[in-house]
């Protein structure tokens, strides 16, 4: 980790109810700083504990490639690696091996005891320079480690996720297997397309400004 880093050259990804997310360099090399004490007073204990579960996702995850290496973390300021690439939503990736290499990202993801829990967000995929996949945006990870059976639900979730994004750039290499995933969501994602789902829709485009899988939210002053 770098213990006092030095911050120049911020370039604002995002600013809304939550912080501010910025380009910046640290100490000469390109990262991602997340700036909590940005966030609206009602929201910044949710913002805070959004930062410190990505901290803990990010060091449980430190050493593998596509995922971001935790640089610092404060209690106001999450500093993580910069990963050169372009969103989903922007790459339309459809190559077959960048959905298998991310389905091997998942697996190790998974044996770290990890579970990302918002890839239905495209801009939370991404295609690196050289075609890799990555992922970034741990703020509502599972972190607990345990293994359960609610885990291996939660972890299916985020294959099927992936799925849907195949089935969107790169249908014709689906397998059977797949496409038979892709049509059973497990119990707690019906149940929360048919309840919860319109509510956090709803919060979430007239409080934080995102709308459907853009992901990107409002700048606010």
């Amino acid at each position: 980790m770098i213990d006092k880093p030095v911050l120049d050259n911020p370039t604002l990804l995002k600013a809304d109810e939550l912080g501010r997310i910025e380009i910046v360099e640290c100490d000469g090399v390109r990262c991602i700083r997340r700036d909590i004490r940005a966030a609206r007073w009602w929201a910044r204990l949710f913002a805070y504990r959004a930062a410190a579960r990505e901290a803990r996702a990010l060091a449980k995850l430190d050493g593998i490639d596509g995922v971001p290496r935790l640089l610092a973390w404060n209690g106001h300021e999450l500093l993580r690696s910069y990963i050169a690439g372009k969103p989903m939503q922007q790459a339309q990736p459809a190559d077959p091996r960048y959905y298998r290499d991310a389905l091997r990202l998942l697996a190790q993801l998974h044996r770290r005891g990890i579970v990302h829990n918002d890839l239905a967000k495209e801009p939370n995929w991404l295609v690196q320079d050289d075609g890799r996949p990555a992922l970034v945006d741990f703020q509502i990870a599972w972190t607990r480690g345990k293994r359960g059976r609610l885990f291996r639900m939660l972890a299916r979730e985020d294959v099927r996720h992936l799925l849907k994004h195949k089935r969107t750039y790169c249908a014709h290499a689906l397998s059977a297997r797949q496409r038979t995933m892709l049509n059973t969501p497990a119990p707690h994602s019906r149940l929360w397309r048919a309840t919860g789902k319109r509510l956090y829709k709803l919060i979430a485009r007239r409080v934080f400004g995102y709308w459907d899988n853009e992901g990107k939210g409002r700048v606010r002053d």
